[in-house]
Parts: structure tokens; C-alpha cells; sequence
């Protein structure tokens, strides 16, 4: 067994790897400590149970959204864009101090789950979520705009709408619909919403983007180009995101 103990300004991770010849002993493993740095960019994403169908009304969607609005006024962090899906949420967000990317996913997981079991009357009966939401850094244009457009484009993709705009529980809707709202939840980009965006999200994803940020979903590996994201996984220790997942060896 190795130790490694690695430790920047903004963070600290501690990693503990196992090579012996009995795999029960790689079982409790410390996860990696998440990113969670002021002005970097994130996707999130957090799943129900056994991707459960648990925000089917539109009465639970829009209870997420209030929920939003009213983390954001305990933890402030920009919220660029978001998806609420019927058994997962998606967003692209920046901390405005460290740690606060955390703080918010934290009080909005909760205060979501506490409002849903009040309103389903099943208080007491367990966790909501699959467990803690998962993150990957992304790098500014184009990137950023395929973000984007991953996230708004999502119900069209699942075949929940004809249009992305259609769908209600997005900020691409919002932006749309309901301006004032979303001038409380949304920040404004970091760069220009091109010319032509919307009609841009109902076009299909470039199969290499496409397949690149399903990739970084999976491994948390940075969203960028070939040079960013190896300043990023070096800056911030993410050599797991790009290794191939250890599997032990099976018992002969």
C-alpha cells in the first residue's frame, strides 16, 4: 500500500491505492476531492436512485427552480445554464469563492429532497439522490458554447420535445419566457451568446463534442482542448480523470 498527499493553495487530496492480491481490501478507497476553485467553470450533474423518475410533474420541476432561487440567496455562485431532466439535473456554473460550488449543491440537494418528500408525503424514507453530484472543469469558446448547448439541448436529445425551447424546466426556456426570472437566477455568459443560438441547440451536437463531454460526465476529465486540459488535470492533480479505472484482479 502507497500514500500520496497532495496539496495545493486551494485544496487538499489525499489518495490511498492498494496492490496486493485480495481485492476486499480495495473496497474503501477515499474518493478524489472534487475541484471546487472561485472563476473556474463546471458542468454538474446529479442522478436519483436508480435513475428514478422522481421530478415528473411539472409541479416537482418547478419546485427545483424555486429551490435554486433560494439557495442562490444563501450561497451566491453564477449559474450560466441548467436542465432539470425528469430523473437527473444538469449545470454549467462558477464559484465566486472557493468551496462555494459545494456549499450551494449542498443546500440545494437538501432543501430539493426535503420538498419533495413533504409534498409526496414519504419523509423518513431515504436519500433522493444517487449521492454526491459529479463535476468536470470546462474551458471557455468553443467549449463553452458546446456546454451549453449539451445542457439546453438535452430534452430534445430524449426525445421529450420538438424544440429545445419547449421544454420549461431550462434555462434556455427561461431566458425566453420568463426574462425576469431569469435575470435572478442566470448570470450572463462569459462571452457572446452567438447569433442564432437557439436554432444552433435544435441542430444535433458535433459527434466529437458530443462524445467528449459524455467522456468527462463519466471521468470528470476537464472539457477543453488537448492543451487546457493538460494545464488543468497538472494544476489541479486530476491525473485519475485520464488513467484507466483500476479493477482488481478476480479470485482464481
Amino acid at each position: 500500500m502507497w500514500i500520496t498527499v497532495f496539496y495545493k493553495k486551494n485544496y487538499f487530496r489525499l489518495s490511498l491505492y492498494y496492490t496486493g492480491d485480495n481485492p476486499d481490501q480495495c473496497k474503501h478507497m477515499p474518493r478524489h476531492a472534487r475541484i471546487d476553485i472561485a472563476g473556474e467553470i463546471y458542468h454538474v450533474i446529479n442522478r436519483a436512485n436508480a435513475k428514478s423518475w422522481i421530478f415528473e410533474s411539472s409541479g416537482d420541476r418547478t419546485a427545483v427552480i424555486e429551490s435554486m432561487g433560494e439557495t442562490l440567496q444563501k450561497v451566491p455562485i453564477d449559474i450560466f445554464a441548467f436542465c432539470i431532466m425528469s430523473n437527473h439535473w444538469h449545470f454549467a456554473v462558477r464559484p465566486r469563492a472557493d468551496g462555494d460550488m459545494g456549499k450551494f449543491f449542498g443546500k440545494f440537494t437538501q432543501k430539493v429532497t426535503q420538498r419533495w418528500h413533504k409534498f409526496h408525503q414519504t419523509v423518513g424514507s431515504g436519500h433522493l439522490f444517487q449521492g454526491r453530484f459529479k463535476t468536470f472543469l470546462v474551458q471557455t469558446d468553443p467549449y463553452f458554447i458546446q456546454l451549453m448547448k449539451y445542457i439546453e439541448a438535452n430534452p430534445l436529445r430524449a426525445g421529450l420535445v420538438s424544440k429545445a425551447e419547449d421544454w420549461a424546466w431550462c434555462s434556455l426556456s427561461l431566458r425566453q419566457e420568463n426574462i425576469e426570472l431569469a435575470n435572478t437566477i442566470l448570470t450572463p455568459w462569459p462571452i457572446d451568446i452567438p447569433a442564432g443560438y437557439i436554432d444552433m441547440v435544435n441542430q444535433p451536437m458535433p459527434k466529437v463534442f458530443l462524445e467528449q463531454v459524455r467522456g468527462s460526465v463519466m471521468r470528470g476529465r476537464p472539457f477543453g482542448d488537448n492543451r487546457w486540459v493538460e494545464e488543468k488535470i497538472s494544476e489541479y492533480g486530476l491525473e485519475h480523470t485520464i488513467r484507466q479505472p483500476f479493477r482488481p484482479q478476480k479470485l482464481k
